[in-house]
């Protein structure tokens, strides 16, 4: 399956594109035009300018969509996003506050590469502590990202209740927007529909988890991350119901 999707990149460099072009400027757009106050603004930037989640892996493979593709699209997305999300951050989020793009690198190095590089040095040089490691991360993991979140919307209830509406309804549209241009764009290109619905996940599916990352060591603000917070929820739930109705109309018996 990686081999071909090797083979014939194109639905690879469609999805980079639009991961890189329709996220940022959607969420600049949906700052601008719902008048979200500076932190929020700049965390909805953030938001969109982060690599696809590994959360689309998974709801690729419920959607029946092309999951080494999906694979292969996030591992782009996430290497492009070293150098892009700290650029397109601050050119887009500058307006709002300074943006420290060479801070945002060296964090996104921090957060993205160095655990990478980690994990392919555990896997290769001490191979059985890492198959003995491998069963307890993923489940640490989701913990971890859940105690974030919480930690985050418990902080800022008081800020939640009285912009909670508008930012909840921007993470939506974001987030809707951003699965129906994934959808629609290769879809015009002429893709194949498991394509279009793994490029449609790929782009709708953010890396909300990086985003709050970013958000809570590269901005004094701790406002900034609770955007990450409500995306990390919002794109999950939106996801997953699309692939659940994608699922289910592969299931649907066509008439003779």
């Amino acid at each position: 399956d990686f081999l071909r999707v090797g083979q014939h990149p194109r639905p690879v460099l469609i999805g980079a594109l639009s991961q890189f072009l329709v996220m940022p400027l959607l969420a600049a757009a949906l700052a601008t035009i719902l008048g979200l106050p500076a932190p929020l603004a700049v965390g909805l930037i953030l938001v969109g300018c982060c690599p696809g989640g590994t959360a689309s892996n998974v709801v690729a493979l419920i959607a029946r969509a092309d999951v080494a593709l999906s694979v292969v699209m996030t591992m782009v997305s996430t290497s492009l996003a070293v150098v892009l999300t700290p650029r397109f951050t601050e050119a887009l989020a500058s307006q709002y506050v300074p943006v420290d793009a060479w801070a945002l690198l060296l964090k996104v190095l921090q957060v993205v590469v160095v655990p990478v590089t980690v994990g392919v040095l555990l896997k290769q040089g001490v191979p059985q502590l890492a198959q003995r490691m491998e069963p307890v991360m993923p489940p640490l993991a989701v913990v971890a990202i859940v105690l974030i979140v919480s930690s985050i919307v418990g902080s800022q209830r008081d800020v939640l209740l009285d912009q909670g509406i508008a930012l909840v309804i921007a993470c939506v549209l974001l987030h809707a927007g951003g699965f129906l241009l994934g959808w629609l764009i290769p879809r015009v290109l002429g893709e194949a529909a498991p394509t279009c619905r793994t490029i449609s996940l790929e782009v709708g599916m953010q890396n909300s988890g990086l985003a709050v990352v970013l958000a809570r060591t590269g901005f004094s603000n701790p406002l900034t991350a609770l955007p990450g917070a409500i995306s990390a929820v919002v794109h999950c739930i939106i996801g997953s119901a699309l692939a659940g109705l994608w699922r289910r109309r592969d299931q649907m018996p066509t008439r003779p």
